[in-house]
């Protein structure tokens, strides 16, 4: 079995919209060491896949990885699901074989620079654009006879493990949460052209859902409590988790209510009943994927809120309750 360095994505949505694209890679018999960001090793804890935590600092990044390349066969290459130069150059810079997508101007530094798709200027998810990737990279490198494949499109799917349920129920209970439960992501980090991901209905839905005798909670990320606890000051409080944990909270949710962000992509991942409300992105590529997700609103602005209300209670309605 050949080993395989794969550099993951540096956010949280993209790593889970990846995850179909880093199952194909294993389906098909490499062995492999993923590299990435500190917080992947906690969500990936469940696979038997070794991983290599990268520092932010690019001398230090370099170094970790040369040192993870040399306990590695000699023939070990690396595919990059970052499109940047810089990921490109720390690999090479490692001693590492990088392929990936021709683009930012990195294509001298791939061993094999793989086309960006047509269909990714139309309406191509993610999800399918990093399977693509996969997929090519397979074809070329690892079996060369097998015909071209269309883009295709799967839902992402994350284990999590036991200890990370355990982790969740200790969290909950401290909360003082002993029954059922909903999950509000009332946060999203950075702007989109210059306007919030955040909907302003999150504090709203909480009092009216509290009010008609659901359990609200709020689990914010590391640095995000304040933000959190004034956007929705009425729900139940969860200490920051770590991010396996935090599946494991979301998945044991009856409904989660999420805006464009890293936490709506990883309860699709999960299998949570998922309400995504969009605004000011586009649902068409980055939207989160699964059966039991729904979508509201979208680039053009906000959906009213007595919409989003009454989405999120039929949904509820609609599910039994534990």
């Amino acid at each position: 079995m050949q080993s395989l360095v794969v550099r993951l994505p540096n956010h949280l949505g993209d790593a889970c919209m990846a995850l179909p694209a880093i199952e194909c890679l294993a389906a098909a018999g490499w062995t492999l060491t993923l590299a990435g960001r500190p917080w992947a090793a906690d969500l990936l804890a469940a696979y038997r896949w070794q991983f290599v935590a990268l520092p932010a600092v690019r001398n230090e990044s370099v170094a970790t990885l040369r040192a993870a390349a040399a306990a590695l066969p000699p023939d070990t290459e690396a595919l990059l699901l970052t499109n940047s130069f810089s990921s490109a150059l720390e690999c090479r810079l490692a001693g590492l074989r990088p392929s990936g997508y021709a683009t930012d101007g990195r294509r001298l530094l791939l061993r094999c620079a793989v086309a960006v798709p047509r269909e990714w200027a139309g309406d191509m998810h993610t999800v399918a654009y990093y399977l693509h990737l996969a997929r090519a990279f397979k074809q070329k490198r690892h079996q060369p006879g097998t015909a071209r494949r269309a883009p295709g499109l799967a839902a992402p799917q994350l284990l999590v493990t036991e200890t990370a349920r355990q982790r969740a129920a200790a969290a909950l209970a401290a909360a003082g949460v002993n029954g059922p439960y909903m999950v509000l992501c009332p946060t999203a980090r950075g702007q989109h052209r210059g306007q919030d991901k955040c909907w302003s209905g999150f504090g709203r839905l909480a009092e009216e859902r509290i009010a008609a005798g659901t359990t609200v909670v709020v689990c914010p990320g590391p640095g995000e409590e304040a933000a959190a606890r004034a956007a929705v000051r009425q729900a139940r409080l969860i200490e920051p988790l770590p991010l396996g944990a935090f599946a494991a909270l979301l998945a044991g949710s009856r409904l989660v209510v999420a805006n464009d962000s890293g936490p709506g992509h990883l309860a699709a991942a999960v299998g949570a009943p998922l309400l995504g409300v969009f605004g000011v992105t586009d649902p068409t590529k980055t939207r989160p994927l699964g059966p039991r997700v729904h979508i509201i609103g979208g680039s053009a602005g906000w959906p009213p809120y007595a919409q989003v209300a009454a989405q999120a209670a039929a949904l509820l309605d609609a599910l039994p309750v534990a």
